[in-house]
This record gives C-alpha cells, sequence and structure tokens, in this order.
C-alpha cells in the first residue's frame, strides 16, 4: 500500500532506543532554559535582541551562519515561512552570528549557575564529560542542526559545555524527528494539529505564524486521514501512527546511548537528574516545545 495512510511497519526499539527517549527527558531541560529563563533571555537582549522571536530565531539558527529565511523554514520546520521571513535575515543587522552564539551560552551559563548552584563542581565536570561523549558520537550526515551545532568549539567551563553538548543532542535529535514527520507525510501544521489535539495548549503555539484557515485545514485533513474524529479527538489509528513516528525518532537518536553504553549512561543520567529538575522549575507546563516529564 503507498500515499499518505500507507502502513507504517517500525523495527521494535532496542534498549538503545529505549534509553534514547529517556535520556532525552533528562537533556533536553539542560537546553531549554535558554526559551524560558530571565537570565537567556536579558543575554540575547543585550546584544540587540529585544522581544524574545528575535532571541529566539537569532540563537537557534546562529550555528548555520547569516542564514537566509528559506533554510531555517526547512531545519525549524514548524513555522509559516512569512514568520520565520520577518525574523531573517533581519536580526542579523541587530547581530551577528556570532553575536548571538555568545548571548545564548553566556544566557544558558548564567541561568544554569543559578539553578545548579548547590551541586558541587565535581558533579558538573563529570556530568559535562559524559554529555560530550555522547554529543561526540552524533552522526551529522542529514542532520543540519544537530551537525551545525556539533561543529561549534566546546566550552571552556563545565556549564558551558554542559549546554552545549545537550543543545548538539537534542538538535541532532530534532532533525531525525522531522525526518520521522516528513516520511509519515505530515506536513508542518498538521503535526501542530495533533500535538494540539493530543497535549498541548493553541495558546503555546502562538507565534508560529500559521492562520485560522490552515489550522481548520490540517484538522480537516486529519480527520480524512482517519487521525482524529469529526469532533478533533485523537483517534488509535491516529495515536498507533504518531507513535511510529516517535519510535522511528528513538531509534535514530540511539547511537550516542549504544556507544557510550550502559554503565556510563546510567551514571550520566543519575547526574542530569537534579539539573533537569532545576530547569523543569522554569519550563511551564504545557510548554511549546512539547517537553515532558523526565522519565525514570
Amino acid at each position: 500500500m503507498t500515499g499518505p495512510d500507507a502502513e507504517v511497519h517500525v523495527t521494535a526499539l532496542d534498549d538503545a532506543g529505549r534509553t534514547a527517549r529517556v535520556m532525552w527527558t533528562h537533556y533536553e531541560p539542560v537546553h531549554a532554559v535558554t526559551y524560558f529563563h530571565p537570565r537567556a533571555r536579558a543575554a540575547f537582549e543585550a546584544v540587540g535582541l529585544r522581544g524574545f522571536w528575535r532571541g529566539y530565531f537569532a540563537g537557534r539558527a546562529a550555528p548555520l551562519g547569516p542564514a537566509e529565511a528559506a533554510p531555517v523554514v526547512a531545519a525549524f520546520f514548524n513555522f509559516a515561512p512569512h514568520t520565520v521571513a520577518r525574523a531573517l535575515p533581519a536580526v542579523w543587522r541587530l547581530a551577528t552570528p556570532q553575536e548571538a552564539l555568545r548571548a545564548r551560552l553566556t544566557g544558558a551559563v548564567q541561568a544554569l549557575a543559578e539553578l545548579t548552584y548547590e551541586l558541587p563542581e565535581s558533579h558538573l565536570v563529570e556530568a559535562a564529560d559524559l554529555l560530550e561523549a555522547a554529543a561526540a558520537e552524533v552522526e551529522p550526515a542529514g542532520r543540519v542542526l544537530g551537525a551545525a551545532n556539533a561543529a561549534l568549539p566546546p566550552g571552556e567551563y563545565p556549564l558551558a559545555r554542559l549546554w552545549q553538548a545537550a543543545t548538539t543532542l537534542r538538535e541532532q535529535r530534532g532533525d531525525g524527528h522531522i525526518a520521522a514527520l516528513v516520511a509519515a507525510n505530515l506536513d508542518p501544521v498538521e503535526t501542530l494539529a495533533w500535538r494540539v489535539a493530543v497535549d498541548i495548549s493553541p495558546l503555546n503555539l502562538l507565534g508560529r505564524g500559521w492562520s485560522e484557515e490552515q489550522w481548520a485545514a490540517a484538522r480537516a485533513r486529519l480527520v480524512e486521514r482517519g487521525w482524529l474524529t469529526p469532533d478533533g479527538e485523537p483517534t488509535e489509528q491516529g495515536r498507533a501512527r504518531f507513535q511510529a513516528v516517535e519510535d522511528a525518532t528513538d531509534a535514530a537518536a540511539a547511537r550516542p546511548w549504544r556507544t557510550l553504553g550502559p554503565e556510563r549512561t546510567a551514571r550520566l543520567r543519575e547526574l542530569l537528574e537534579p539539573i533537569a529538575r532545576a530547569a523543569h522549575t522554569v519550563i511551564p507546563e504545557g510548554n511549546p516545545i512539547g517537553l515532558p516529564a523526565l522519565r525514570s
């Protein structure tokens, strides 16, 4: 069978694939402080990137260099093209990519320092060492944002190293997730409409730039494909097909944990847990990045 609703067969996840999801819930909060902590916002504003979306687009796109809108539309996936075009390349007149990179790292480190001040430096050094070892195993082929972040020089201090490694891992995982969505024939607004039906408030997705007409058309397509009921509720078919996307994402993100091995991965999870829990204190519930609670 072919077409958008062709049956999807995904190889059962091995231990490394399951571990990939558990570890994502531990390193993603480390990265996410750059979006939600006041110190991170202040660092962007200090280089002229005032307003959340200027800092977001400049900071996240900066590893790509002074990019135009088109490659960022592709790499970020879920923003309407005109929304990206409002920010890029205009933000580069406010701050160069190098300035944006310094600002995002400075803000993230300041945020993490505030959140982890009770942890001994030896804890942070060991966590940074292990997370860097995992990030060093990222496969760059086909992973645009993951590869661009992996190519950046490592930070000089433990929290900088920790944040940069977490960012490389989350962006390479995101690249793989986008590939899985494309393979499932889900477009950006359909993907967002599905997440709204399942677990994210539509209020948290304001700013992506899609019109109400586009949202309605996406929901209608999901109903036609059997993912949603006419009332907008997820169907079992829809849940199963999206779970296949999630499983493909986990499988594609498994290499670092397979290479790191179970003992070092378990130790890293132990080290990251208090850092991730502290980061969750500034990450809003129902956050727009779809970050779930920590998984054991």
